[in-house]
């Protein structure tokens, strides 16, 4: 085996173990993914409220970076590459990706970025440590898991509303007012007029 192979080996080996192994270390690096995957949620929200600028294209870029690095490891260390495209988490990672380099050539797909919540349904191997570290978690998993797939879906339509109608409809200028009319839409209360 020459020095470059050995190399590539040890590096999927060391990628493996963070990304499915059973050590502390491997724990705490799905939970920092898990933090990751949440601060991307609230940076994702909370820019809705901001005139899109400089910085939040930076971090746009930024984000779309670190969930590349993300996204090619994981391809890096499948056993079958290829077979991952078959899964819809794989295509929405993607499309997350597309969107958050996006401001590279300019604005258009950032509403695609709310895709990077279907991310949350790839983390089996953290479930079962959030059940092992986790006895509320243990107890209530139906419960908590359902609610999660609420709120992305949720947040996926919120997405979709905003992109479609923040351009066309005042009354719709962040995310809040989405959610408003994604909520109001779905439980059919009305909107008022």
């Amino acid at each position: 085996m020459t020095s470059r192979s050995t190399t590539i080996h040890r590096l999927q080996d060391r990628l493996r173990h963070l990304y499915e192994g059973r050590a502390n270390d491997a724990h705490r690096f799905r939970y920092g993914l898990l933090v990751f995957d949440l601060v991307t949620l609230l940076f994702i929200v909370s820019t809705s409220f901001i005139p899109r600028n400089v910085a939040i294209a930076t971090l746009d870029v930024l984000f779309g970076l670190v969930i590349l690095a993300d996204f090619s490891a994981r391809l890096f260390i499948s056993r079958t590459p290829r077979r991952e495209f078959l899964y819809p988490a794989t295509w929405a990672d993607v499309t997350a990706i597309v969107s958050f380099l996006a401001p590279l050539a300019g604005e258009g797909l950032g509403f695609l970025r709310i895709l990077r919540t279907l991310r949350f349904f790839r983390t089996y191997q953290l479930l079962i440590r959030l059940r092992a570290d986790f006895g509320y978690f243990r107890e209530h998993e139906d419960v908590i898991i359902a609610v999660a797939n609420f709120v992305v879906f949720l947040l996926v339509m919120t997405g979709i509303v905003y992109e479609t109608q923040h351009a066309i409809n005042p009354q719709i200028v962040n995310y809040a007012d989405a959610l408003y009319f994604t909520v109001t839409a779905l439980t059919t209360t009305g909107f008022g007029d």
